[in-house]
Formats: C-alpha cells, structure tokens, sequence
C-alpha cells in the first residue's frame, strides 16, 4: 500500500512539470515572434507571426488543459506534440543553423520533456486503472519495492 501512496505524489509531481514545460514552450514561441530568441537563418517571410502566436496560444491552452486530468486529453496533446516535433525536424534537418539556435533549442528541448512527461502520466494513469491480475488468484498483485 505504501508504493501506491508514493506513487500519487510522483504523478501530480509530473503533471504539474508537464505544465510548466508547455508554459515554457508557449513562452518560448512568443520570444521567437518578438525576434527576443533568435531561430537561426530563417527569414522573417518564413515564419509568419501569426502561426507562431497560434503555435504559443496551444501550448498555454493545452498546458491547462493538462490538469484536468483526463487521459484522452493527454494522448491527444502527447500526438500533436509527437507531430509538432516530427514536422519541425523533417523540415529542418538540413539546417542547422535552425535546429540549433537558441530559439530551436528552447522550443524543442521543452517539447521533447513535454512528451515524455505526458507518456509518464498516460502510462501511469492506464497502470493504476487496470492493475494486474495474478492468474491464480485472480488478486491484484502487490506492488514489488
């Protein structure tokens, strides 16, 4: 019983990390569109102002979203992120200068720790809502320290 009450604090731990990681990406978006972090030798043409607000406003958005505690919120934030990610390094992969600059850095360091924060609490969540099963007692197995 006591791993289980350990296991609580480490979750609302993560969750409220979770959070601050989507602040921090949203924060980090905004300071890319003030020109404050600098995003490599990307022109101003190619990245427009209003996709980058809109970028900023969904991680504030979705970084609240986080404490309402709903799984399925999780695995759709867990996704889009996954796909944020896989766009940004598909297009820019070629170009350092980008992948590398204080802006991409930020952004992306926040956001891969965002994703593997939201698996944590998908995983955990799933975990505590289908504990296993001991197949010859069909009891929930006690949890090894």
């Amino acid at each position: 019983m006591e791993s289980v009450r350990q296991a609580q604090p480490n979750g609302v731990r993560v969750m409220w990390l979770a959070v601050g990681l989507a602040l921090v990406a949203a924060l980090s978006y905004v300071l890319m569109a003030l020109h404050i972090l600098g995003v490599g030798d990307l022109a101003t043409a190619e990245t427009p102002a209003t996709i980058v607000f809109v970028a900023a406003g969904c991680y504030l958005v979705g970084g609240l979203l986080i404490l309402l505690r709903w799984r399925w919120l999780w695995v759709v934030g867990a996704v889009i992120n996954a796909l944020v990610l896989f766009v940004f390094f598909r297009f820019y992969l070629d170009r350092p200068a980008v992948l590398f600059s204080p802006g991409g850095l930020t952004s992306k360091a926040a956001q891969i720790l965002l994703e593997l924060s939201l698996l944590f609490l998908i995983v955990t969540e799933w975990r505590r809502a289908h504990p296993r099963q001991d197949a010859a007692t069909q009891q929930p197995r006690a949890l090894s320290r």
